[in-house]
């Protein structure tokens, strides 16, 4: 496994973080644990999940695992509050405490490693989202916090709104990104930055060199090669494959799995595997998040994270030169 650091986390931090939306879902408890042990035997100290994942049944299970392992102390836990409802959207200072209270139940921990806004509402003040971050920060009950689905333009104004009166700061962004160019977003008010439109974004990560922890980067499984351009009218009873299809599904998508797959026979490995190296190759300071729901592609996605592609072969695989 390959570490890094996050500002104010205290312990390294896995560049493949495991996932775990799938977690008190479509993987029950005792499955849940036996992936996580195997997970955490390989290195991936690192896990990801949020106060809406499997109606709390995510966080509660990851909660029970760390506690019956002993392991707390030993596991950087990242999640995720203040996500929106179907009535209205939930950014205020009550709706971010509210939430952190009940993940730090549910997690059975005092203090969460890093905490991330999981949507963003610009018709709330940077300034009441800062101060009650860090009244949470300054109480112990989170180490760091950060944005997920934030533009980097609302990130640097907070930024730089808690510098000037003396605040912590974000020390991550969140938002998704993959070899794959986005149709819409998967859900709403979720943001990518792959593509074109998210030039100016990933110019400002490799200018700051802010940690940013990449949600989807095998975009929400097109690069695992079960779809293909004859077979997406196949894809409509699960949520993940509908979101797939309806986000990833387009000829110049398909166009960068074929070239994945072409690069992946020439180096030995899947296409999968070449789209994860396109991402942690990139110059930003990035952690891929994966939900891997086997150990098999945890392990998959752990090669990928040491595969190391030239300048050329990264052009080439989205198309941004004719040639390697």
């Amino acid at each position: 496994m390959i570490y890094g650091t996050i500002h104010g986390v205290n312990k390294p931090v896995a560049r493949v973080i495991q996932g775990s939306t799938m977690i008190g879902s479509s993987l029950n408890e005792s499955e849940s644990f036996a992936l996580l042990d195997q997970v955490f035997e390989l290195g991936g100290n690192t896990i990801d999940t949020a106060h809406v994942y499997s109606g709390g049944n995510s966080e509660r299970i990851i909660g029970k695992w760390m506690q019956a392992r002993g392991i707390r102390e030993q596991v950087v836990i990242i999640t995720k509050g203040g996500a929106h409802s179907e009535d209205r959207r939930r950014l205020t200072p009550f709706d971010i405490s509210s939430d952190l209270f009940d993940s730090l139940a549910r997690l059975r921990t005092d203090h969460i490693d890093l905490y991330l806004l999981h949507r963003d509402d610009p018709a709330v003040s940077c300034e009441s989202i800062m101060q009650v971050l860090n009244e949470h920060q300054q109480a112990g009950r989170i180490n760091s916090f950060g944005a997920s689905n934030w533009s980097h333009e609302r990130i640097r104004s907070a930024n730089d709104f808690a510098r000037a009166n003396g605040l912590g700061t974000f020390s991550a962004g969140s938002p998704q990104f993959s070899l794959a160019e986005s149709l819409a977003e998967p859900w709403p008010l979720c943001l990518s930055i792959s593509g074109t439109d998210g030039r100016d974004a990933r110019a400002w990560y490799e200018q700051t060199q802010m940690p940013l922890l990449a949600w989807s980067p095998l975009a929400s499984g097109f690069f695992s090669g079960r779809f293909r351009r004859d077979n997406l009218h196949t894809f409509g009873e699960r949520e993940w494959d509908r979101v797939c299809v309806q986000t990833y599904a387009n000829e110049a998508n398909f166009q960068r799995l074929e070239r994945a797959e072409q690069l992946g026979i020439e180096k030995g490995v899947s296409g999968a595997q070449i789209a994860l190296a396109y991402v942690m190759n990139q110059p930003m300071n990035i952690f891929a998040e994966v939900g891997s729901s086997s150990i098999n592609k945890f392990k998959e996605n752990m090669e990928a994270s040491k595969l190391r592609l030239m300048p050329g072969e990264l052009s080439w695989l989205d198309l941004r030169s004719g040639s390697r």
